[in-house]
């Protein structure tokens, strides 16, 4: 049997760059947490698929959920860091996407998910407070106002929009 490619562990992985004796490091800092998301199956069945939340400060507006679903292959989401913030207060997002906060007699303070794919739609339930925590960490890595600072100059985007 395969490695489980997202391992359960105690804490959280916050990744920050490190310096040395000449100068300081060129890997942007990363925050990553995997956690164990309620996912809705069928009717009144729920199961649990491992989830990989993952934030890359050279990728200041976006985060990416990798779900792990039991196969060797794995689905990647990747979606703005503010639509994640407005889903864990209200209703966030349209189409392929949507958050909203609830509460759960058996599980507490909990935030809702909604995909929706050509491949298939799913609900699943993450633990507000969990997500709550780790996008602070996000926060204190990259700033909401030194967000700007991450993306491509008007010079890079100017040249990607001209096909050079």
């Amino acid at each position: 049997m395969p490695l489980d490619p997202l391992p359960a562990s105690d804490q959280s992985l916050a990744a920050t760059p490190t310096g040395d004796d000449r100068g300081p490091a060129t890997v942007p800092p990363v925050v990553e947490e995997v956690l164990d998301l309620r996912i809705a199956l069928e009717q009144d069945l729920v199961g649990e698929v491992r989830t990989r939340f993952r934030y890359e400060a050279d990728r200041p507006y976006e985060v990416r959920l990798t779900f792990h679903v039991g196969r060797l292959d794995e689905a990647d989401w990747v979606f703005s860091r503010e639509l994640l913030r407005d889903g864990l207060s209200a209703l966030s997002g349209q189409g392929d996407i949507k958050l909203w906060p609830a509460y759960c007699p058996c599980h507490g303070s909990t935030l809702h998910i909604a995909l929706e794919s050509p491949h298939g739609s799913a609900l699943l339930e993450a633990s507000r407070p969990q997500v709550k925590a780790w996008l602070e960490r996000t926060y204190a890595c990259v700033p909401p106002e030194a967000e700007v600072l991450g993306g491509p100059t008007d010079a890079q985007l100017a040249a990607l929009l001209a096909g050079g």
